[in-house]
This record gives structure tokens, C-alpha cells and sequence, in this order.
């Protein structure tokens, strides 16, 4: 949630040219929608255009250089479109159109038109719908992201995706970014700073608003805003924990992007290439289960992988790298220090993934399953054939470096979970009750060069063929 915010450089001739040619009244199917619109009045009209393209700003300001983009390759360079900005409140002081004020200076841009929405159904106004409908860009204004969440199922959510399926492009800054993502924190119970989220990731102001704005490769991102100003990492953690938690991000892993204010803007192209500008951004990925996240608990959670995109820096969203991260861990709520600063790493190891089964008889150390050679993460199955069985799983582990195992376990059966090192003695382990209760557990290992060690499930009570999954990461 943050102030929607005019901006000071408004061209004053491009103002009283709008205001004399194109002022348009308040709508009179909703009281509280207000419609603004500078340049021509009428639509351009066009069979094909080039995009989609977006952009992500960390405060609600329209940045020339990233929206110039977006402008350039919607229309191929050839042309002139019309942009349509959405605010779910009017500016308390200055110019009543800041964003199509900044916009109306680009070249190839036809017309602005700004709507105040003050309520949820406003989201039906069918003049606002078909002004949308007929733009190219839907830009979303700093604010209040609950009040764009409210108009989830309305028909200006269709009409704001008709726009991005023709080629044309959507954005926002602060709450209009934040609504741009697929997992949207919604703020409808208040702002949750970062120390309130690390000390309880289902603290009651963090609520998402998910199954709205799916943007093309763009899956499983949560935004957020003023982010390092305001101090924003902790919280993004928090976010990105509870995703993977709750399931609500796809694959089990959630991505956070945290776009600096200041003239900072992620600016995403057809293809999935992200370029950043003005300021810095941040990609957060949480890529397996945390170690704790529960209510009123602090979060624990190791091995954030984050890469700090700098103004010009790329980053592909539609082939995610596997590499060129720092790591950033969480414990009992406090964070590691240096949060926006870390060196990447370059020797990531083997990346994407595979899967180990159990081959029995793996009841010892001395017949384990060797795992050592799996990439991360990494996924180990097998059952509790017997109430006496122990399935072993022989891995390595470098200097430096954390596993951490989180195992899905059957409702058949009740199963605990064992680090062992190679002496076979336990250094870690998750034994919680009953059948079905999941496990989990994590090491870090202090000492030079590389170890191995054993993971070890063993039948606590009951048996059955059920499968159990335990997903093994390396950071």
C-alpha cells in the first residue's frame, strides 16, 4: 500500500491543450467513476500490434525511459497507440492526471485517458471498459493494491487481459505494480512491514489475492515496491515462504520482484527478457519448503537465492537462470546481514533437477542409494514397506553449503526423518506424530571441503506401498 503521488514536470501547453480539446466529465452510470482524457479523441485503430510488453515500477510514477520501450514495441516504431491509466483514487494535490501528463510527452502515443474508480463496481462501468478495450497500455497508478484485488471477476479484469492478448502491454508503480503479478499481497488488512513478517509470516496483515493477472512468463512472482527505501526484503521472505507454504505458487517455488522507487522500472518484453531501469531490483527465489512457517512463530528459512538486477542488467523470465545468485537465510526471524548486496555465485553445480527411487534392500548404510550425484533439488521416493523399515540415501554435501529435506508423507503411515553423518551418527532429525505428518530438517556443513552423509526414513508405525517424497536441496 503506498500514496499515489503526482508528478512536479507536467509540460503545461500538452495540460491546456487536453483540458480545452478532450476534458471529459464524470460518467454518469457510476458517481464515483471520473474520466480524464488528453490528446485526440478518438481511438486509433490498427489490426495487429507487437507486443505484449510491461512495465514494473517501484513508485507509481510512469518512467519515460521504460514506458518509451513498451510504447516502441507495442507499435513496432511505426504509429501511435492509446494508453488507458486506471487509479483507484484521485491525487490530493497537483496536476489531477500525473501519469498521462508524463505519457502524453512520449512519442507514439495518441491519447491518455485516466479513470477514477472509487468503487468495486465501478469495474463494470461500461464506458471505462470500452476505453480500455480500445487501448494498447493499461497502466495502474500508485495506491491502494486492495482496491484493484476488488475488482477481481468484474468485467474490467477481461477487458485489462484483452489488451495484453492483442500485443498491447499493462504496468503500474507502487500498488500498480503490486497488482501486476500473479500472487498479489493485497494489503486489505493494513501494510505488514518486514520485521512484522518475519516475526509471523501469517501475521493478519499479509493476505494475497491470487487468479487475476497471469501475464505471459511470468508465473509464480509475487511484486512489491519501495523495496529497498522501505526496506522490503524481509517481508518479500516472508511472502515467498507462505507461497511455497500455501501452495500457491506453481512447481513449489515462489519468486518475489522488488523494484526500487526513485525511477526505478522492470521492463518486460515479449520473449520474457526483463531489462531493468533507473534503479536497482531485486528476483528473490524460494525454491523449497521452509523450515518454519507457521502462525506466530518466526519464519526460518534457508537459502533465498537472489539475484540484484542494476540499471541496464537483463534478466530472463521465460528461461530462469540457475545461477548467479547470492544466498540470504532466515532464522527464528532474523535475517543474514547484507541483504541487498552479496557476490553472485558462478559454480552453481548441476541445475534442474532429478529423481532418486528406493531400490531395496537400502536398510543399512552399507546398501544405501547413492544420491551423491543428484542435482538440486532434488527428489527422493520410496514407501515403509514394513513397521520396521529403514530406507537409506547416501549424499554429499560441500563446505559452506545447506541441505535441507522436506518429506511428504502418506496418510498410511507414520515415518521420521534422520540426518546422519558418515559414521552413521544423527546430527539432525524431524520426528513429528501421527501418520501422514510431514518431515523436515536441515544442515549446514562448517568444515572444510566435502562430506558425506546419510539421510535415513524410518517406519515409525503402520506400512504400506504409499510413496512418500522427500525433496532434497543444496544451496
Amino acid at each position: 500500500m503506498a500514496s499515489r503521488l503526482p508528478l512536479g514536470s507536467t509540460a503545461a501547453a500538452i495540460a491546456l491543450l487536453s483540458v480545452a480539446i478532450t476534458l471529459t466529465a464524470q460518467q454518469p452510470a457510476h458517481a464515483g467513476a471520473n474520466r480524464i482524457r488528453l490528446g485526440s479523441a478518438s481511438d486509433v485503430s490498427r489490426t495487429s500490434w507487437n507486443g505484449p510488453a510491461f512495465t514494473m515500477n517501484g513508485a507509481g510514477a510512469v518512467i519515460p525511459a521504460s514506458m518509451s520501450r513498451a510504447v516502441n514495441d507495442i507499435t513496432g516504431g511505426t504509429g501511435a497507440m492509446d494508453v488507458v491509466v486506471l487509479a483507484g483514487s484521485a491525487p490530493t494535490s497537483g496536476s489531477a492526471t500525473p501519469e498521462c501528463d508524463t505519457v502524453m510527452t512520449l512519442t507514439g502515443v495518441n491519447s491518455c485517458t485516466t479513470w477514477t474508480l472509487t468503487a468495486a463496481n465501478d469495474g463494470n462501468n461500461s464506458q471505462v471498459n470500452a476505453d480500455v478495450r480500445n487501448a494498447e497500455f493499461v497502466y495502474f497508478a500508485g495506491g491502494d493494491q486492495c482496491r484493484y484485488a476488488a475488482w477481481k471477476g468484474t468485467t474490467l479484469e477481461a477487458s485489462v487481459e484483452s489488451v495484453v492478448a492483442k500485443g498491447g502491454g499493462s504496468g503500474g508503480g507502487s500498488a500498480g505494480h503490486h497488482i501486476n503479478s500473479p500472487i498479489v499481497y493485497d494489503a486489505c488488512n493494513g501494510s505488514v512491514t518486514s520485521a512484522e513478517a518475519l516475526a509471523n509470516p501469517y501475521d493478519r496483515y499479509i493476505s494475497f489475492t491470487t487468479g487475476m493477472f497471469q501475464w505471459p512468463n511470468y508465473a509464480g512472482v509475487i511484486n512489491d515496491s519501495h523495496f529497498v527505501t522501505r526496506d522490503r526484503m524481509g517481508r518479500t521472505m516472508s511472502f515467498l515462504a507462505r507461497a511455497v507454504k500455501d501452495g500457491l505458487a506453481p512447481g513449489g517455488a515462489a519468486w518475489g520482484v522488488g523494484v526500487e522507487e526513485g525511477g526505478g522500472s522492470l521492463y518486460l518484453d515479449r520473449n520474457g527478457m526483463a531489462t531493468q531501469y533507473g534503479k536497482d531490483a531485486y528476483v528473490v527465489l524460494a525454491d523449497h519448503q521452509p523450515e518454519q512457517a507457521v502462525d506466530r512463530k518466526p519464519l526460518t528459512y534457508s537459502g533465498f537465492k537472489i539475484w540484484r538486477l542494476t540499471p541496464g542488467s537483463t534478466f530472463d523470465f521465460k528461461n530462469r537462470p540457475t545461477c548467479g545468485y547470492y544466498l540470504r537465510s532466515v532464522t527464528n526471524g532474523v535475517t543474514d546481514a547484507n541483504l541487498y548486496n552479496g557476490t553472485p555465485q558462478t559454480n552453481c553445480g548441476s541445475q534442474g533437477g532429478s529423481t532418486q527411487a528406493e531400490s531395496e534392500p537400502n536398510d543399512t548404510r552399507d546398501t544405501a542409494d547413492d544420491a551423491t550425484a543428484l542435482a538440486s533439488p532434488a527428489s527422493i521416493t520410496g514407501s515403509m514397506k514394513s513397521t520396521t523399515d529403514r530406507d537409506y540415501f547416501k549424499v554429499s554435501l560441500d563446505s559452506g553449503r545447506t541441505a535441507t529435506v522436506n518429506c511428504d508423507v502418506p496418510s498410511a503411515y507414520d515415518a521420521d526423518l534422520y540426518w546422519l553423518d558418515s559414521t552413521g551418527s544423527t546430527i539432525a532429525r524431524s520426528v513429528n506424530n501421527g501418520a501422514g505428518a510431514d518431515e523436515s530438517l536441515s544442515f549446514t556443513r562448517t568444515a572444510t571441503g566435502a562430506g558425506t552423509y546419510y539421510l535415513d526414513l524410518e517406519a515409525y508405525s503402520g506400512s504400506g506401498t504409499a510413496s512418500y517424497t522427500c525433496t532434497l536441496t543444496r544451496n
